[in-house]
């Protein structure tokens, strides 16, 4: 980039070998002095001859003009894109459908013989090879041109070549002739909403506009993008590290699950913390939202009764209710399940105090209990 003072890269180059660093984009608070390390966000123009005092921004268009304008240079934009090499060495994946053959050379499979599916007993050894290799009920086959013997394609698709097109799949699962119903994607998709891990979501989003944009230029699809909203969901933390499984650090969630229920530890999951950002695992947490949850149900499975009418304290009684709905229904269409979940536990504490007292109709106390606790 030959720009010290503005590439990290070029930076660490520059002190190595003791090359000036010229300072082109100052900081908004810069005093003058020498970059402590290299400033790559928004400046402005300093060193730069006629583009002094400008906002770095509209430098950029400046010199871009300038250059254009004396046909020194143009604007272009560099996609990094490469050839995708999609094969992989593994079991796990779609088989490659290409038989070799001796006589006719390299052979796709016929429309008609599709799927190829996986064998269900390949032997899995400490080779470094797919197991495909060495299941010979899967490797050998026949030549569809000459019907002579022939050898399956042992390397299997990189599985971002399965998940970039599975939402289609998912609205017609049953169909037998085609890959989707074209009438079933049609009343699906897009994708409305959709959630995922920043790390991942990043190339599983790259790979998969590449594929609903290329069905669009082909005309099997009629939309132009796979999803409407893309939501990432946070990192749960353990131990002071992001909980994976390269750390070792990951918390298998089945004890939790058989000794506080499903719904205990996804309440949790939820209660953490805002959806993007994730939290800290604890588990006196899941304790805390089991209590919680056995004292809803115990309020769902009471016997109510009113006693005594207070006309000041429905209304504020259904006025909350209603507003529980409201605030919780929002929070959902947001993923701030965490506040969600802390608006229905203020709730279930008000019509716990309300139980004691007796003061709302039977009508009002199953409506709370049925849309603002159950719904």
């Amino acid at each position: 980039m030959a720009v010290p003072a503005h590439d990290e890269r070029d930076l660490e180059f520059a002190k190595k070998f003791k090359l000036p660093v010229r300072t082109v984009i100052a900081p908004f608070d810069w005093s003058e002095g020498e970059l402590v390390e290299a400033y790559t966000d928004s400046g402005t123009m300093i060193n730069s001859g006629d583009f002094n005092g400008l906002p770095s921004e509209r430098g950029y268009e400046a010199i871009c003009n300038l250059l254009e304008t004396k046909g020194w240079g143009r604007r272009t934009v560099i996609y990094r894109l490469r050839d995708w090499l999609i094969s992989r060495q593994r079991y796990w994946g779609a088989p490659i459908p290409i038989i070799y053959c001796d006589k006719c050379g390299i052979v796709p499979v016929p429309e008609a013989d599709l799927p190829v599916l996986l064998p269900q007993h390949a032997e899995f050894k400490p080779t470094g090879e797919s197991p495909l290799k060495y299941c010979r009920s899967f490797v050998n086959t026949t030549c569809p041109k000459c019907f002579g013997t022939a050898r399956r394609e042992t390397d299997t698709m990189d599985t971002f070549m399965c998940s970039s097109w599975y939402f289609l799949r998912y609205s017609s699962p049953e169909t037998r002739n085609a890959p989707f119903n074209a009438a079933k994607v049609k009343y699906w998709m897009p994708v409305d909403s959709y959630t995922g891990g920043a790390e991942h979501a990043v190339m599983h989003l790259f790979y998969t506009r590449f594929f609903i944009k290329a069905l669009r230029d082909m005309g099997v699809v009629k939309f132009d993008e796979p999803f409407t909203c893309l939501f990432n969901q946070g990192t749960i933390i353990y131990r002071g590290d992001k909980m994976s499984k390269s750390r070792g650090n990951v918390i298998g969630s089945d004890e939790y699950v058989e000794e506080f229920g499903a719904d205990a530890v996804r309440g949790y999951v939820m209660f953490v913390g805002p959806w993007e950002m994730g939290g800290e695992w604890n588990d006196r947490g899941i304790v805390g939202i089991s209590r919680w949850l056995n004292r809803v149900w115990s309020l769902i499975t009471a016997d109510y009764t009113h006693r005594v009418l207070d006309i000041k304290a429905e209304k504020e009684f259904l006025h909350l209710t209603h507003k529980t709905i409201e605030i919780v229904t929002s929070d959902i269409d947001k993923f701030r399940f965490n506040t969600m979940l802390a608006n229905l536990m203020e709730f279930s504490n008000y019509i716990s105090k309300i139980k004691e007292r007796g003061t709302v109709s039977d009508a009002l106390w199953q409506e709370a209990i049925c849309r603002g606790i159950m719904g």
